[in-house]
């Protein structure tokens, strides 16, 4: 058959050991038919064939992230003031200025997630009274990852909040010496008060939830992202919150590939969720751009250990083994894979240990299940999971929390966290991501940018060079080794032969520019199944056309998402050593780490 789309004159990473760069594949019925030089891929073209000359860019396989909670940032991304990626304190209290203008009440402006305060030119996190100047009557919530969170005065009226309200389970509201609540919440160990609190702001139409999941899809494939393993979060609720994407997908506007699973919603009744959810729907059940792919990454509330570094490592319940048993068991037995959130080593023995019994029963390692996270996973525990036929799926957590890290355990213990070479030599399946949005940016070049420097977006080196990664094993993990995760690695992350026909053109060569460029890189034309979902410069005129975004008061129709246009401020290379008493000393740029 004549190919429906040559794409020719390029640099194109296929990721295939037998044939790694071609100059031009041919694309027919959304799959990849043929690969090689010019001439031989031209040649297969005929009348109705479409054409793009790449002008000799890079092209690589479209971007798979193994843990983004993409469904329920889509419901929320018009609501939300980013400020990932932002370059100063300063510009980002002027947007907060302008968008509490333009924000009408009762909405609230909000900030949710994806920075911290080391990738700021000033080094340091905006004050309360920085954000009551700049927003003294618009009800303003600050999300800072998943530690704590600003609220100004006019969010503290609205909620309620006075000197006789309790600190909630988990939580803990910083109050002033007469017992007023300053704005601060810290979330100490969960990030439940985080999450209820937040649950308290208006949120948006039905018609605008589609517009809004529809403008973070083109944000993704802005970056060159085609594909996703969704984590599910809390409040997500199966099946009513998967109405958007569901009426996307047969209205032909999904945009991303969406694997996604199912999270266990209240404490207690996390078995009962399963059971009922094992007779709705099944793994695999929808198409080749939406389906289910399984459980997690909640499977009970008992095992959540959180990734917040400023608090101690949190101590599982002894009802942890009998809950996350019997709901594992289950998954086992109805042959459903799962996903789960585990940051410390002691948790992951310990669900290891529930896996192992299990696993004598209802054997588990042709289930494709796997840890997420796995920041401090031991070798022995890694190990354990490839006996067991797990993977982990590994994100840039750390890129956004290695200061906080360092801090209470010093920089030795920071090297090798997560320990991506040692798994690598073991070969265990490795799939890379960013657990956005709140924890941590969306933004996929930094999470390369990651694997290939060990930096932090502080500018603070974690590991030693033997440790990281090349760009191709970093590129690899991003594409190919994501695709296991959702039983794709046969069709999705390659570009060979048979494959589904995700690409991505980009606006600099990964493979040449500065280590320090690779997170200003974008994508120019970005494929999926050989459909156009956007383009940008000399292919602007062959992306679909995008509605307006709406509301029109919206932080997103202001200033976009991710900020990709500003120079990366100069790097702040801390370097903090943690004395015997716990005092932390530092030399460096002297920013107040």
């Amino acid at each position: 058959m004549e190919p429906q789309l040559v794409l020719y004159h390029g640099k194109v990473t296929t990721l295939d050991p037998a044939s790694p760069e071609v100059t031009a594949v041919a694309v027919t019925d959304g799959r990849i038919t043929a690969t090689g030089s010019d001439d031989d891929v031209l040649a297969l073209a005929g009348a109705g064939t479409q054409k793009i000359d790449l002008g000799g860019r890079r092209v690589i396989p479209g971007l798979n992230d193994s843990h983004l909670h993409v469904i329920r940032a889509g419901l929320f991304y018009n609501l939300e003031l980013r400020w990932d990626g932002v370059p100063s304190v300063a510009q980002a209290l002027e947007q907060l200025r302008i968008q509490a203008e333009r924000t009408p009440p009762p909405q609230w402006v909000r900030v949710i997630g994806g920075w911290n305060e080391f990738q700021f030119a000033e080094g340091r996190m905006p004050t309360l009274e920085e954000i009551n100047e700049a927003a003294p009557d618009t009800p303003v919530f600050v999300l800072h990852l998943y530690d704590s969170a600003l609220l100004n005065r006019a969010a503290l009226r609205a909620l309620g909040f006075g000197p006789d309200t309790p600190n909630p389970p988990g939580g803990l509201i910083a109050r002033d010496g007469r017992g007023n609540p300053t704005g601060l919440l810290i979330a100490e160990p969960s990030a439940l008060i985080l999450y209820s609190t937040i649950a308290n702001a208006p949120t948006l139409s039905p018609d605008d939830q589609l517009n809004s999941t529809r403008h973070y899809l083109r944000e993704l494939n802005r970056f060159g992202v085609t594909s996703v393993s969704d984590a599910g979060g809390g409040g997500q609720n199966y099946p009513d919150d998967y109405a958007v994407v569901k009426r996307l997908a047969d209205e032909g506007h999904l945009t991303v590939r969406i694997a996604y699973s199912l999270f266990a919603q209240k404490s207690g009744a996390e078995l009962a969720d399963y059971r009922r959810w094992l007779g709705m729907t099944h793994p695999g059940d929808g198409d080749d751009l939406l389906r289910v792919n399984g459980a997690g990454e909640n499977l009970v509330w008992s095992a959540a250990d959180f990734e917040n570094f400023l608090q101690p490592r949190p101590d599982l319940r002894p009802v942890m083994e009998a809950e996350l048993e019997a709901v594992v068991r289950t998954l086992a037995e109805a042959r459903w894979p799962w996903r789960i959130h585990a940051t410390y080593d002691e948790s992951i023995g310990r669900f290891l240990d529930i896996f192992e019994r299990v696993h004598r029963d209802a054997p588990i390692d042709k289930l494709r299940w796997f840890i997420d996270h796995a920041e401090t996973v031991s070798e022995r525990n890694l190990d354990r999971i490839q006996a067991l036929g797990g993977g982990v799926a590994i994100q840039h957590r750390m890129a956004y929390q290695g200061e906080y890290y360092i801090r209470r355990y010093g920089i030795e213990s920071a090297k090798r966290r997560p320990p991506l070479r040692r798994m690598l030599e073991m070969g265990l399946p490795v799939g890379a991501g960013t657990d956005g949005t709140r924890v941590a940016s969306y933004h996929p070049w930094t999470c390369l940018w990651w694997m290939v420097t060990s930096k932090t977006v502080g500018g603070t080196v974690l590991h030693a060079e033997a440790d990281r990664l090349t760009r191709e094993e970093a590129l690899r993990l991003y594409t190919h080794g994501s695709a296991w995760f959702s039983g794709e690695d046969d069709r999705k992350g390659r570009l060979t032969p048979g494959s589904y026909a995700d690409m991505a053109v980009l606006s600099g060569d990964y493979f040449t520019v500065a280590e320090d460029e690779i997170r200003a890189i974008e994508s120019l034309l970005t494929i999926v199944g050989g459909r156009v979902v956007y383009g940008a410069s000399e292919y602007a005129s062959l992306a679909p056309a995008t509605p307006p975004v709406s509301p029109d008061w919206s932080p997103v129709a202001k200033f976009g998402g991710y900020d990709n246009t500003k120079p990366t401020p100069p790097a702040h290379q801390h370097l903090p050593v943690m004395a015997a008493d716990g005092r932390v000393w530092e030399t460096g740029c002297g920013c107040g780490v």
